[in-house]
């Protein structure tokens, strides 16, 4: 089985349209909701995690993207400004996922992009500001 985390980007024309039982019932794919935000008469916003086969993800990712619906890979919106980052670990008892962590060794933050789910709880509590959330 094939994973992928993706943030959808429904324009106003989509929104109840139903792409996301599509892509469950036509492309037997399984989908986690991590995160969503549809504003009425304007957009819609989902963050997903896709699970099936590598031609089915393929197939259903790209028969989305012909019904106008914008496909990016999660770790393109949440990054972190590594030259603002000082390393003092505000973030990291915030993070449910742990995708920031601390290495032992050097005590130096990291940030694990795979684990994350944009759920925004790390932009606040980083002192210098250096997460930053990019839908």
């Amino acid at each position: 089985m094939a994973t992928r985390r993706v943030v959808l980007r429904y324009p106003r024309h989509l929104i109840d349209e139903p792409v996301v039982s599509h892509l469950v019932k036509n492309y037997d794919l399984e989908l986690n909701i991590l995160r969503a935000n549809i504003t009425p008469e304007s957009e819609g916003l989902l963050v997903v995690g896709l699970e099936g086969s590598e031609e089915n993800l393929r197939q259903g990712l790209a028969w989305t993207r012909d019904q106008g619906v914008a496909v990016e890979p999660l770790e393109r919106d949440v990054v972190r400004d590594e030259d603002r980052c000082n390393h003092c670990g505000a973030c990291l008892t915030i993070c449910p996922t742990e995708a920031l962590y601390r290495e032992v060794a050097t005590q130096e933050v990291h940030f694990d992009s795979d684990r994350c789910v944009a759920c925004e709880l790390c932009v606040p509590a980083c002192p210098p500001r250096a997460m930053k959330v990019e839908f």
